[in-house]
């Protein structure tokens, strides 16, 4: 089915790193402030028009206690919940002066999503990880296979799908130098059989003294490597707590640092509430504006 385009409507759009504090790296999201009007097929078009990692869509709430609903697209799909496009957009919200305060929550295909600002001379802006479930584990030699390693790179904690509502499966590797030599292409993700999910993205990390250092793929979503991936890194804190890979008492904080490969340094914060973060898990970090612009198609 063809979809029409309107050629007389014009959206705005902000562009903003997500997960750093300066420009140009961390993870680009462009946020259009007002998509009413824009059908699913266009928004699926702008997205893939952008080729970011997501694009969003900022819409009236559907539900009570919202500021605002969010629609989330990778250039190939719709995602119901995604970190750094909720951090992203919320910042937008906040700074165009839709959200107001310290709190408040984003009407996501997830649910409510709860932010939390950090106030300061550069905000902090934490999301709230939805309820988190778990998935398969997998054959420790199939995975390093997918991901051109020898399965004595990987650590013994057998790797995982975890999901917030994206799901992921973790591989847990033994040093960032390790981490850098993994990928994972179109091939190698056809080796991870049996999977829950129709798809997932493969998320690769190794523990360090902060925290973890990390690594996204997600080919079938359209993005070959992640640069940030907020929705992950609420279940890689659990799976880290799960094989005392990190500590699971309550106000534990750490970072993961992730795209420093593929030169977009981004750094994700995490805080665990309650023991094994049985009082949630938030994930917060930094945005640095970029660039605005009109579409009109």
């Amino acid at each position: 089915m063809t979809t029409r385009v309107n050629a007389r409507n014009s959206y705005r759009y902000r562009v903003v790193d997500v997960f750093t504090e300066r420009p140009l790296e961390g993870n680009a999201l462009a946020v259009f402030t007002d998509a009413s009007g824009m059908d699913d097929g266009t928004m699926q078009m702008v997205a893939r028009e952008l080729n970011l990692s997501e694009t969003t869509f900022v819409l009236p709430s559907t539900r009570p206690g919202c500021v605002a609903r969010v629609r989330i697209f990778t250039p190939a799909r719709e995602m119901v919940f995604a970190g750094h496009p909720t951090i992203g957009t919320a910042f937008v919200l906040r700074d165009e002066g839709v959200a107001v305060g310290e709190r408040f929550a984003l009407d996501e295909k997830v649910g409510p999503v709860p932010i939390r600002v950090e106030e300061g001379d550069r905000p902090r802006i934490w999301l709230a990880t939805p309820p988190i479930h778990s998935g398969a584990t997998y054959d420790r030699t199939l995975c390093a296979a997918a991901l051109g390693l020898d399965v004595r790179d990987l650590l013994e904690a057998p790797p995982q799908l975890l999901s917030a509502g994206n799901p992921t499966i973790f591989i847990a590797v033994r040093d960032r130098a390790t981490v850098d030599r993994a990928w994972l292409d179109l091939q190698g993700a056809k080796k991870l059989k049996g999977l829950e999910e129709e798809l997932a993205c493969v998320f690769v990390f190794a523990p360090t003294e902060q925290g973890a250092y990390s690594r996204m793929f997600a080919p079938d979503y359209g993005v070959v490597e992640d640069p940030a991936t907020g929705s992950s890194t609420g279940p890689l804190a659990l799976f880290m707590m799960r094989h005392g890979l990190v500590s699971s008492s309550s106000g534990t904080c750490f970072f993961s640092e992730q795209g420093t490969k593929m030169r977009r340094r981004s750094i994700l914060h995490v805080q665990i509430h309650g023991e094994a973060g049985v009082d949630g898990i938030e994930v917060g970090g930094h945005v640095a504006p970029v660039a605005e612009a009109t579409m009109s198609f």
